[in-house]
């Protein structure tokens, strides 16, 4: 047994990697007591994470006793979860709210390492148990940092009312996979795909197991009705927690509820056209998939409209996101699940890069009210752009990569001939287009009642701002390195 769990170590050092820098970051604020020393280590350590999950590629392995899985779909996402860790420390260089001289920062980047660590065993559980502890991981540190700016009220706020929604979510979760588990005798994704497929269990129990752990996911992914959380949560934190919260929180979600979806209710009889697949007979989980799509990019959209905080407006804006990326799981294909990856390394660019901006501009202002952007054109010009190019990429239009991103999700639904939901998710970027326009009038149309002197930015914002508005102006016009990898990503995913 000590064999197989080193030789097991090989798959874990990414997570291995991040357990040690979390260390060395409490260590190196309780030694050297310096912010940038700190930082410094948190990204060396989530560089070298990535560099062994890079090692992974290709590799497609079961790990602990099948409690993980080392595959092409869990590398992908284990790789946004990083990349969009990397640019939030780098964020919490430049944010006011972070570098406080009141706070510990040192426990803030530690625990931005922890939550990396939980999102990263989320993206490649096989088991329920680690699903549940990995989701509890998460969690927990993600409920710390929400309130880590403890002075102000909005957060204290936010971080009690994410505890609250948590804790409930998590419960019903747990309940569904103990009745999950009452009717298979297992907690391995893949065993109970196989006692239901030989001897079958009550189709009832078995859609209000299914129910019960869906409310988990979708608290994650901030789907409705699990969503109450997300705008108090969002407006609240400090937004460097925002960003990571609407990006990678939400990634490590989808990945659990895809590879739940794909391996524990698919019918390993069907016999259809290549990549593509079905569910179990009389188990009608895509219905519900459909509901929670629809429900969600709409509601997200026209709550939206209403919002004059910024950081509120894009919560909301997130929350419609994880509606259109829902479309991609109703599918039932290989090319509904690659849409979707395609679709998190966009969003990833092209909303971190909003709320990067609505950091700078809080920064300078201290407001994140949508009037604080009159006559910011003129103000900070570059900024302005490069906000506008990121709104417009939000809403899909060409030649951003959200475009990519909304072109291969709707493709995907057209296969399969789901044409009205196309609409129904074509219709919603209309309405997110309104919104969004609100911001470009304000910024470029509209003169400001305060101060005019120009806003002038350090050289390192604006180098992290090029690092995510160029790839959401590339990706727009060459994405075929993305498709190829998110299909090879999905090709061998829920095969043991």
């Amino acid at each position: 047994m000590i064999e197989q769990i080193l030789s097991n170590m090989w798959y874990i050092r990414p997570e291995i990697a991040l357990t040690i820098t979390c260390l060395a970051a409490i260590l190196a604020d309780v030694f050297f007591k310096r912010k940038a020393l700190v930082a410094g280590v948190v990204l060396g350590g989530l560089l070298a994470s990535g560099v062994l999950l890079m090692e992974q590629y290709g590799v497609s392995a079961p790990a602990f006793s099948h409690m993980l899985a080392v595959d092409p779909f869990s590398v992908y996402f284990r790789g946004v979860i990083l990349v969009t860790a990397m640019f939030v420390v780098l964020f919490s260089l430049s944010s006011v709210e972070i570098n406080n001289p009141r706070l510990r920062v040192g426990e803030y980047y530690a625990l931005i390492v922890a939550m990396t660590l939980g999102m990263t065993l989320m993206a490649g559980s096989s088991n329920m148990l680690m699903m549940y502890l990995s989701l509890e991981l998460t969690s927990l540190s993600s409920y710390i940092l929400a309130g880590f700016t403890k002075n102000a009220p909005a957060s204290a706020e936010a971080s009690l009312k994410y505890v609250i929604f948590g804790a409930l979510s998590s419960g019903l979760m747990l309940y569904g996979i103990s009745i999950l588990y009452g009717l298979t005798g297992s907690l391995d994704i893949y065993a109970i795909n196989h006692v239901l497929m030989t001897m079958g269990a009550n189709r009832l129990a078995l859609l209000i197991a299914g129910v019960l752990i869906m409310a988990g996911f979708g608290y994650k992914i901030s789907a409705v009705p699990f969503h109450f959380w997300t705008p108090d949560v969002y407006e609240g934190a400090p937004v460097t927690i925002t960003a990571f919260l609407s990006v990678a929180s939400k990634a490590a979600g989808f990945s659990m509820l895809m590879r739940f979806m794909k391996v524990t209710f698919i019918d390993s009889t069907f016999a259809g056209p290549v990549g593509t697949w079905a569910l179990i007979p009389g188990f009608e989980f895509t219905n519900i998939l459909i509901v929670l799509s629809v429900l969600t990019m709409t509601l997200g959209n026209l709550v939206a409209v209403w919002q004059k905080n910024v950081k509120r407006l894009l919560a909301y804006s997130s929350i419609a996101h994880a509606g259109y990326m829902l479309m991609g799981l109703v599918v039932l294909g290989n090319d509904g699940f690659a849409a979707v990856l395609i679709y998190f390394v966009i969003y990833m660019f092209m909303n971190l890069g909003a709320f990067f901006v609505v950091m700078l501009v809080s920064n300078k202002t201290g407001s994140e009210h949508i009037d604080t952007y009159k006559g910011l054109g003129s103000r900070a010009p570059l900024l302005s752009v490069a906000m506008a190019i990121f709104l417009v990429s939000l809403t899909g239009l060409p030649p951003t990569a959200g475009f990519i991103g909304k072109l291969y999700l709707f493709a995907a639904l057209i296969n399969a001939k789901m044409i009205w939901l196309a609409i129904v998710g074509a219709l919603n970027s209309v309405v997110s287009l309104y919104y969004y326009v609100l911001i470009f009038r304000n910024m470029f149309l509209r003169e400001g009642t305060g101060s005019t002197e120009p806003l002038k930015f350090a050289l390192s914002d604006n180098i992290i701002l090029f690092l995510l508005l160029i790839p959401t102006l590339v990706l727009g016009l060459y994405f075929t390195p993305l498709v190829q990898f998110a299909q090879y990503s999905v090709a061998m995913f829920g095969v043991r």
